[in-house]
Formats: C-alpha cells, structure tokens, sequence
C-alpha cells in the first residue's frame, strides 16, 4: 500500500477511535483524535464535520463554525453548519443552512420543521428590532398589573408578606421547588419587578467591602443545577449577612431546573441586597432564551407565559458585569480586554443596558477566555477573544490589583489557576449537562488577606430530568 493509502487508513482508523470517544461523551479526546484523523488526510468532509459537533459539545462555537464551513467547502453536500450559527445567535445565517438542508433533502421533514421554526426566530427578532426604536414602547415591567392577578385557593406553595421577600419565604420556596412543585405566577412577578428595581440602582461594577475578619463566598455557573446549587449552601451555609456570596452569571440554561435556580438567586438577592451579589454572564441574554432553556422552561413547565420570558430579558439588562472586592480583585464571567489600556473608570462607565453586544468592553467581560500562550487570540468560541499572562499582568498592574477571578469554562477539579496565580476560573456545576464529570468549586476568601481558598464537590442525584430537556428543537441539531 502506498504512503497515501496509509495516512487513508490510518485517519479512518483514528476517525473511528473518535467516535467511541464521542459516544462515551468524552469530547476533548474525541477532538484529538478527529485532529489527528485531519492531520493524516486533510481532505475528508466529515472529519472537520464531526469534529465540528465535538467543539459544539466542549461550547467552542467559533471553532465548530470553522469546521462546519471547512466541510462545506470539502463537500457541498454537507449542511450541518447551522447548529454553531444558531449557538452564536446569528439566526439569518442558520436559517439559510436550513434553507440548503431542504434544498439537498426535500423530503426531510425534520429539517423542514428546523427551517420553519429558525425562520419564526428571524421574524420575530426583525418585528423586535422594528417596535424597538419607537418612544413609545413600553417595558414588560410598564404594563403589567399584579393587583388583577388572583390566588387561587388551592395554591399552598411560599407566598411573600407585604409583597416582600423574607427569611420564612426563601426557605419555604427553597423546599418547595426541592420537592417538584412551583411558586404560583403572581409571586413569581412581584419577584422579578423587585428585583428589577433593585438592580437598576446598581452600579456596572459593584464595589464591595469585606471586613477583615468575614468570610467571603465566589460562585461560577449554575447552569440550572438546582440541587448542586442546594449542595453548595448544605456544604458552605445558606446567604445570610454574615455569610454573603457572589454568584458571577450562567444562572440559567443548559441543566432543566433553571426557573428553579433564578428565583431561588433573585430571592436572596432581595433579602439581602448588601450581602448578596449577581453578575450576568453570557447566557443572561434573550439570545440563549431563546434558543436553550429558560423560555420553554417557563411555558411547557411552569405555565407562565412568553411576557414573563420578556421581563426575565429585562431584568438581566441591568444585571451589574463585575464586582471589585476590597479594591484588590476583579470578579467578572468572562475576562479581559482586547485594549490595552482600559480601567476601572473604563469599565464603570460601560452602559450595560441591553443585549450583550458582539464586540466591546460589555462583550469581553462576558465572553472572553484565558489562554496559556502571551498576548490575544481570536476566542474559540467565535465571540470575545483569548487573553494572555502577559496581558493579564498589564491590566492587574495598570489597575492596581492582586488578581482576577472568573467563571465560564468547565475544569475538572471546578476552579483552575493560571497566569501565574492572577487569573482564576471557579465553574460551580459538577457534572455538568448530565455528561462532563467534572467537579464544581467555590472559592472563599477572609477580607484580611483576600486569600482565596477552594472548596470542590460532586455532583448530587437529581430528578430525571435531563438538561436540555426543555431546550428549542432546533437544537437537535446540535
């Protein structure tokens, strides 16, 4: 056999290798073995194709897009590309994959029912965008009327007093949700107005004070693990003014118990508004909404309604983007700058108010990751970029601080430490998707030193309900 046929063999070999790992969920491995597949013959279509499945898999949607199109380009007859298009919200772009997809299969009536549904998204986005430049459009939170809301006498569940959240409240929810059941819709709107109000009050980056002698609890993503979320207050004690924490974004999406989680956050934020903190993250958006969980959650589930899935986008436009603990660490979702000169005024100044944009100061808190290798990348996920040590370095020296923490990416252990101590990642969902079997961490700090201290954890069982559960059929593609 010729050395041609034996780099052929050999990548389908190795292609095969992949997909077992594939199959047993273990993603990154089988992204090494699809590369080695590549590397031995770089001309075969499905190999950049189910590699491109694998990075959408480990969230890296910017490389999926790159495959995804790699494929294309190999063999036309390849028209999976709009999964990554619909995970990095560019909805046009997907709707003319799907439009190919029934183009090549007429007769495919799941991808018809795909381009149907992408193109509803489309239309509904373009109708947004058209009443949104009008003055006199009002907000969710504008229109609605609680008093017209009645209780029925056969809700039993948590109810507040004087339309406030209490101690009693937050631990009757708590249980209420432990067990399967759910916060009547009237309560669950005086919530989210409450909380609306709170945040719009806040600043961009909140700044907090830790005396010397208190502890200090930081949180990654949730990801709507509601019983790991009640994990972390069994290992670590509930919120309380002598106990505060900062949960830093990914509240909701991807685990199927998202609703639950959100209130259960928003609640404690409003009994304690000075000890409890939030910052959005990436998937607070009306983008992910739309296309992961919270929105069906809220519909198929919890019999809300599509108003309440607009207040939700409402409320997570104020949301602060990061929190400066003692003026020595900087706790965002996602990471640094692009720029090289941005400061703390910088990043007050930002108006945060809307939807997460695609570039900018507001999109690098959110979106950006950490890289081994000095200097910016462009990000693997095809939003935000990929920063340095080097880079990390300037900003903390720049802005007179020890170091940052953030969150957004799974670790095994559930933190990771890099950039020579500076950078931090804390990831607080272990097992995340039912599928990565990682653990989750927390970090605490004491305000003395800012030291921070890692606490991990496993999984704990869970309803049979599997994430994604309720997600957006389009993402079957996926």
């Amino acid at each position: 056999m010729s050395d041609a046929g034996d780099a052929k063999k050999k990548a389908e070999e190795l292609k095969e290798k992949a997909n077992e790992h594939f199959k047993r969920q273990e993603f990154d491995k089988a992204i090494e073995m699809y590369t080695e597949a590549i590397n031995e013959n770089p001309d075969v279509a499905v190999y950049y194709g189910n590699r491109s499945f694998a990075y959408l898999k480990t969230e890296c949607f910017g490389y999926a897009l790159n495959d995804a199109s790699k494929a294309i380009e190999l063999d036309g007859s390849y028209v999976k590309r709009a999964a990554a298009y619909m995970s990095l919200g560019k909805f046009k772009q997907a709707l003319k994959d799907f439009n190919a997809v029934m183009t090549a299969r007429p007769n495919d009536k799941d991808a018809k029912t795909k381009y149907v549904e992408c193109s509803k998204i489309v239309k509904r986005k373009a109708f947004e965008n058209a009443i949104s430049v009008e003055e006199t459009r009002k907000s969710v939170a504008e229109t609605l009327n609680l008093e017209t809301m009645t209780i029925e006498d056969c809700y039993n569940g948590p109810k507040l007093e004087n339309e406030a959240v209490t101690l009693d409240f937050m631990k009757s929810l708590m249980e209420t949700y432990r067990e399967g059941k759910k916060l009547h819709r009237k309560y669950a709107y005086q919530i989210l107005l409450n909380v609306k109000a709170l945040f719009e009050r806040s600043p961009t980056m909140v700044e907090v004070i830790i005396p010397e002698d208190s502890k200090f609890t930081v949180c990654g993503d949730i990801h709507g693990q509601y019983y790991d979320l009640l994990n972390i207050f069994e290992l670590n004690g509930l919120p309380s003014e002598t106990n505060p924490y900062l949960f830093n974004g990914d509240f909701v999406d991807r685990g199927s118990f998202s609703v639950e989680c959100i209130f259960t956050l928003f609640g404690f934020k409003l009994l304690y508004p000075n000890h409890f903190f939030m910052s959005r993250g990436n998937h607070e958006s009306q983008t992910m909404n739309q296309i992961n969980v919270l929105a069906d959650i809220l519909l198929n589930y919890h019999t809300y309604s599509s108003q309440m899935s607009d207040l939700f986008t409402e409320v997570y436009n104020w949301l602060p983007l990061c929190h400066l603990l003692n003026d020595r660490v900087l706790v965002m979702h996602g990471g640094l700058f692009s720029e090289s000169d941005v400061t703390l005024d910088d990043i007050r100044k930002i108006d945060r108010n809307m939807q997460p944009p695609e570039r900018g100061l507001m999109c690098e808190l959110l979106w950006s990751d950490p890289q081994v290798q000095p200097g910016i990348s462009a990000s693997k996920r095809g939003v935000g970029i990929q920063f340095g040590p080097d880079v990390t370095k300037k900003f903390l020296s720049k802005n007179k601080l020890d170091y940052v923490i953030r969150s957004h990416e799974v670790k095994a252990n559930g933190y990771e430490v890099a950039h020579d101590g500076k950078c931090i990642t804390v990831f607080s969902a272990p097992n995340y998707c039912d599928t990565m079997g990682n653990k989750g961490a927390f970090i605490t700090m004491k305000g003395r030193d800012m030291k921070p201290k890692f606490v991990s954890y496993n999984a704990v069982p869970h309803p049979n309900v599997k994430p994604m559960a309720y997600a957006n059929s389009l993402l079957a593609f996926m």
